[in-house]
């Protein structure tokens, strides 16, 4: 069995893909726009909305997760009830992570030693997808 994070970005998905890619290596491994779905009877996607994301696949270091534009609304409130957790290697690449994500973000919590972690931050990028950031706790 396998679970995969979904993220629904309201019509940014692919400023997403292309900021993810950047910041942290972000793959995309699949992608469907609306304007590639066969046309089916009572689902419409306003028009204009032909090229947004319906599908799309990609990998951020080991882990795949899949991503759409969604109902393409922008006046929706960021997804919340959840958070995506990524661990570095070490306290430098954390951070250079970390600082990526909030570039354009909310910070919820500043870079910073903890006592379980050498380095931990909470942060909400610019698409309004909530970030832990850390690196492993050493000793177990």
């Amino acid at each position: 069995m396998q679970v995969q994070p979904y993220v629904f970005y309201n019509g940014r998905c692919e400023e997403a893909m292309k900021f993810y890619g950047e910041k942290l290596g972000a793959e995309v491994l699949f992608q469907m726009r609306f304007k590639d779905a066969p046309p089916s009877e009572g689902q419409t996607m306003p028009p204009g909305n032909e090229e947004k994301i319906m599908h799309t696949s990609f990998r951020i270091g080991s882990t795949e997760l899949m991503a759409s534009d969604g109902e393409c609304n922008s006046a929706s409130p960021r997804p919340a009830g959840f958070s995506l957790s990524l661990t570095a290697d070490d306290v430098p690449s954390a951070e250079k992570y970390f600082n990526a994500l909030a570039d354009g973000g909310t910070v919820m919590m500043p870079w910073q030693a903890t006592f379980w972690s050498k380095g931990f931050g909470m942060v909400v990028d610019r698409f309004g997808i909530p970030w832990m950031v850390t690196v492993p706790h050493e000793g177990g």
